[in-house]
């Protein structure tokens, strides 16, 4: 009975844990794959679709801002003399702008310069000649502009060659010498860059000693040729009678003193239909309407600005403006104003509390144009915007 079939106590006290740890093992293990399978199988972490900031989602439509499109605002004023030989300011002709200077800055003014400038005898009129005058300014008076606001100016016009051959030499050396730019003579363009934007600037008057705007299609070639080497293209037109009675736009040619002053609606609306962005004129001395033609403002004439002891101030030629307009590089019409002045005697420019241009512009502008494109000035002086 004391077979050797039983182990001793301590052997069997061993053996019976091994089946307990080996079942304690067997369900570690089990738990522990279960555990992993468990791990395994689990959802991924959640990822935040939430792009950085500044970036879209990749699903979504990109949000692409346009930038605002190129502009450059140009101010135009109309007829501008400054005296007649030895018979000027004494303070200078740059005191003549004190009161309106603030009006003049933008990223191109530019002005009707009516005037020789230099120290040449004059030559135009003949001895007790009637209704003929000459114009002459020292050559400081380029300086002046300059330092008031001014870009360039237009020469072309009937007292260019006030002073012949030698006052238009002396008044290219004095322009020129103050970095005044010049537009108007004879197959002339001038450019000019502003804000990134190529300008060209194109002056015509009823002269040949003058980029003749008798002749219209020679005016057009020209303007195809500046529309092909700069965005904007703006012209110059010094056309029309002179004085109140010649307030109105009419159709068909226009003379004064026996003289062809040139067909302004044919001009105007033939240089834009070759690609003139902006037409602005000057020569009647008074206001004349605005017109809108295929969505381009044209401004027949502005009026006097400066006429030291020269221009005329009744209750017509007193009154004129400065104008303000806003265009896209492409030449669409963005904004537009005028400043409303009154020439003062003995002939200086002032700002206008009354506003009458405003009127006057209004009144000449649906006169003469009524349906036919009539621009309409707010009471403040603002263009408003052509209908589409």
């Amino acid at each position: 009975m004391h077979g050797g079939s039983r182990l001793p106590a301590r052997h069997r006290r061993s053996g019976a844990r091994w089946p307990t740890a080996l079942a304690v093992l067997v369900v570690l293990v089990l738990i522990g794959g279960g555990s992993y399978a468990l791990l395994a199988h689990r959802a991924p972490a959640r990822i935040s679709h939430r792009p950085p900031a500044g970036r879209q989602p990749s699903g979504a439509v990109p949000v692409i801002s346009k930038p605002a499109p190129a502009t450059v605002s140009i101010t135009w004023v109309g007829d501008m003399t400054f005296g007649m030989l030895n018979a000027w300011p004494p303070d200078g002709t740059g005191s003549l702008l004190d009161d309106v200077r603030p009006y003049l800055h933008s990223s191109l003014t530019v002005g009707n310069l009516e005037s020789v400038l230099g120290e040449e005898p004059v030559t135009k009129c003949s001895p007790g000649e009637t209704d003929c005058y000459e114009f002459e300014a020292p050559p400081s008076t380029a300086a002046d502009l300059r330092h008031d606001g001014f870009a360039a100016v237009n020469v072309a016009n009937n007292h260019t060659m006030d002073a012949g051959v030698a006052g238009e030499a002396s008044t290219d050396a004095a322009l020129r010498a103050a970095g005044l730019a010049w537009t108007g003579r004879p197959g002339q363009i001038t450019y000019l860059t502003r804000k990134g934007i190529k300008i060209a600037l194109l002056g015509f008057g009823p002269w040949p000693y003058d980029a003749n705007a008798l002749d219209i299609p020679a005016a057009q070639a020209l303007v195809r040729t500046a529309k092909r080497h700069a965005q904007l293209v703006i012209v110059l037109e010094h056309l029309g009678g002179e004085g109140p009675t010649y307030r109105h736009v009419q159709p068909g040619e226009e003379y004064f003193l026996g003289q062809d002053r040139g067909n302004s609606i044919a001009f105007t609306h033939a240089v834009i239909d070759a690609g003139a962005d902006l037409v602005m004129g000057s020569g009647p001395h008074v206001l004349r309407g605005m017109q809108w033609y295929h969505q381009h403002l044209i401004a027949y004439s502005v009026g006097n600005f400066s006429g030291y002891n020269t221009l005329g101030l009744d209750s017509y030629t007193s009154v004129s403006a400065i104008l303000h307009v806003t265009l896209t590089a492409s030449g669409a019409f963005v904004r537009g104003s005028i400043t409303p002045l009154r020439l003062a005697a003995p002939g200086i420019p002032q700002r206008d509390p009354a506003k009458t241009a405003v009127s006057f512009v209004n009144t000449l502008s649906q006169q003469d144009f009524g349906g036919n494109g009539a621009v309409r000035l707010t009471a403040g002086g603002r263009i408003e915007k052509p209908a589409s």
